[in-house]
């Protein structure tokens, strides 16, 4: 592994309050169908784009990809982008490109397109979007291409691997976790990372991973999830992933989550 460090893994099962195999049964006992799907993943994609500050409200959305209810186009039109990006995710496999087009999708209301799918070429200090305070320092755009290549070559290292849910679970997170260091593009990190863990989860478990609600538990535990998110330092170069572990354990409390 280049950059997805395996160092951690024990301690993190030996610290897992949650049984992830009772937990995965009961999202396996979820129907697969059109409606379902469209139901969980509007939640994941308003749940999502609410940790991003966008206004629209979570039952709004739900009226809106449900019931064909209108809104305004400013309302509607960035959720709208990132539902496609996950409808692209659930048909095709986890790959460099495909993630890049998933980004060209979710970013089509957000970015010019040029700057859609494609790696920044900019420094960049990432701010909390309520208060304006600068959280870190993401990595130096001369390496982004270096350490993105890196995440990629790990990513299918493990999809070839027989891991254990415990493992699977920890990998995703630790991907989101990497992904938002890096921060590879002008703007859509956030979203962007929330479903790549979601995507790999559902490559390693089956379709039934798209009904994890990760990003609804994200967004109602949003202050944990940039605290956990900060604590590893504030520059790229620097960071501390022996401190991970508070984030690394948020995404198992998102199964079956009823909040």
């Amino acid at each position: 592994m280049k950059i997805v460090s395996e160092k951690y893994v024990n301690q993190y099962i030996a610290q897992l309050q949650v049984d992830l195999g009772k937990a995965l049964t009961g999202v396996n006992e979820i129907e697969l169908t059109p409606k379902s799907f469209t139901f969980y993943t509007s939640v994941a994609v308003i749940s999502s784009s609410r940790i991003e500050g966008e206004q629209m409200e979570v039952d709004s959305y739900l009226k809106h990809k449900m019931q064909d209810i209108e809104y305004l186009s400013e309302l509607v039109e960035k959720p709208n982008d990132l539902f496609l990006a996950y409808l692209f995710a659930k048909d095709h496999k986890l790959t460099k490109e495909n993630f890049l087009q998933s980004h060209q999708l979710l970013s089509t209301h957000l970015l010019p397109e040029k700057w859609r799918g494609v790696y920044r070429r900019n420094e960049m200090l990432v701010m909390e979007h309520k208060t304006g305070r600068i959280q870190f320092e993401a990595a130096p755009f001369r390496i982004i291409e270096t350490e993105m290549e890196k995440l990629w070559n790990d990513i299918a290292s493990l999809q070839k691997s027989k891991l254990s849910n415990e493992e699977i679970f920890y990998f995703a997170s630790f991907i989101h976790l990497v992904f938002v260091n890096i921060h590879p593009f002008n703007d859509g990190n956030g979203r962007a990372a929330r479903l790549l863990e979601k995507w790999f989860l559902s490559e390693m478990l089956g379709e039934t991973a798209w009904y994890i609600q990760s990003e609804k538990y994200y967004y109602h535990h949003v202050n944990d999830y940039y605290k956990n998110l900060n604590r590893l330092g504030m520059f790229y170069e620097k960071l501390d992933y022996a401190k991970a572990d508070t984030f690394l354990q948020m995404l198992p409390h998102a199964i079956n989550y009823k909040g």
